[in-house]
């Protein structure tokens, strides 16, 4: 049976689907948390990583290493930039790149070091078990780029450039270094954000409001996932 990975960033990502599990487990490991529970009898481990990619990247790579996990979903809350995208709206990453990644004074594009992507792809069949949930339940799953950097982004200019740039829709600070360790450890990785502040230069303000709210919403979302993955 598979073993599923459930990751956010925040004590808030998480919280949320620790209310719904059950046989809850805890394990402090890597100066982190790492609940194992159970969901309709699925075998789950979920963990928030802290903010950061640094922090991610080690999260992912105890869950898969250490805790066994073979598929890794990431629920959590991301900034728009692509204007269609309001406060609540759930967008699914076709694929992820790191927007703070730089070494064009190489002659590199951004978003790219030598031996590595700029954009790495989800899993399509994890992404297709998503819309074929949002179809069901009436939700509209928007799908698009997710750009990941070590800074929370407020300015409309740097909104422009990672637009403009890597053609992303949203923002945030984890998934695109999760894509980096799933993707060099041939685990099928999904990355569900919520949008919890808009694209028209109000992010710092809409954040602390609407995280709790989006953050559930995702969370919900991927219970409905674990329970029909196989």
């Amino acid at each position: 049976m598979s073993k599923i990975a459930i990751m956010g960033a925040m004590p808030e990502e998480i919280e949320p689907l620790l209310e719904q599990v059950e046989n809850i487990k805890k394990t402090q490991h890597a100066q982190n948390i790492y609940y194992e529970a159970t969901y309709k009898g699925k075998d789950i481990v979920i963990a928030y990583s802290k903010i950061g990619k640094v922090f991610a990247s080690l999260t992912a790579t105890m869950l898969i290493e250490k805790f066994g996990c073979d598929q890794l979903l990431f629920s959590g809350v991301a900034g728009a930039i692509n204007p269609n995208l309001k406060i609540g709206d759930l967008i699914i990453a076709n694929a992820l790149c790191q927007h703070d990644l730089d070494i064009t004074a190489f002659g590199h594009p951004y978003g790219f070091v030598p031996e590595g992507e700029v954009y790495i792809a989800t899993d399509k069949k994890l992404r297709d078990t998503a819309k074929k949930i949002a179809s069901k339940n009436n939700l509209i799953l928007q799908e698009g780029v997710i750009a990941t950097g070590d800074q929370f982004v407020a300015s409309t200019d740097r909104k422009d450039f990672i637009a403009s740039t890597f053609k992303a829709d949203a923002l945030e600070m984890e998934g695109s270094s999760v894509a980096v360790v799933c993707n060099a450890l041939n685990i099928p990785f999904f990355v569900l954000r919520a949008i919890s502040d808009s694209a028209d230069g109000g992010a710092d303000i809409d954040f602390d409001t609407f995280l709790e709210s989006s953050a559930k919403i995702s969370a919900h979302f991927i219970l409905d996932m674990v329970e029909v993955i196989e």
